[in-house]
């Protein structure tokens, strides 16, 4: 008789565990999608995932979002699963994300193009010193820059430039 309820204890217990365990995390690229349409303001849109990198204890995904350049990232909770901390978007045909990884170190900048991104170079001077980056054109892509050293860990961008294929100034 004891065994009998604390079995049935047991499957209740186990039931109502999982049946309220429905939170969706990052672990994997069909789960990031769905956690990323679940986020208000993305539920109806295409999402196209286009690259998982993991820094650390944080999972950085960038994605377009019906062909808007977009990034998440993700935080590793201690039973191993990633929730999301953080979504954002850009309007322009190249999205510029700041990532800030303080067990890294490092800062990077995150640069997603879509598909009919026309910049093949950027120029930028961060802090004073000029960067220089390519891109393939006409392809969705993310590329990581590491920011050049800063004690204070702050950055000032200024003089933004972009070329074409042909080495034609398209936007400042």
């Amino acid at each position: 008789m004891i065994g009998l309820v604390l079995v049935i204890g047991i499957v209740v217990l186990s039931a109502y565990y999982l049946s309220n365990d429905k939170k969706l995390y990052g672990n994997d690229e069909g789960s990031i999608q769905k956690v990323i349409q679940s986020i208000e303001g993305y539920e109806n849109r295409q999402i196209e995932i286009l690259d998982i990198s993991d820094f650390h204890d944080s999972r950085v995904v960038g994605f377009l979002s019906d062909q808007r350049p977009g990034y998440i990232e993700f935080a590793r909770n201690s039973k191993g699963n990633y929730e999301w901390k953080h979504i954002e978007a850009a309007h322009d045909p190249v999205g510029l994300f700041m990532l800030n990884n303080p067990k890294e170190g490092v800062q990077k900048w995150m640069v997603v193009t879509h598909h009919d991104n026309q910049v093949a170079k950027m120029q930028v001077r961060i802090n004073g010193e000029l960067l220089e980056q390519t891109f393939v054109p006409n392809r969705a892509d993310v590329t990581y820059i590491e920011l050049p050293p800063s004690e204070d860990q702050s950055y000032t961008f200024r003089d933004y430039k972009f070329y074409d294929e042909r080495g034609m100034l398209l936007d400042e």
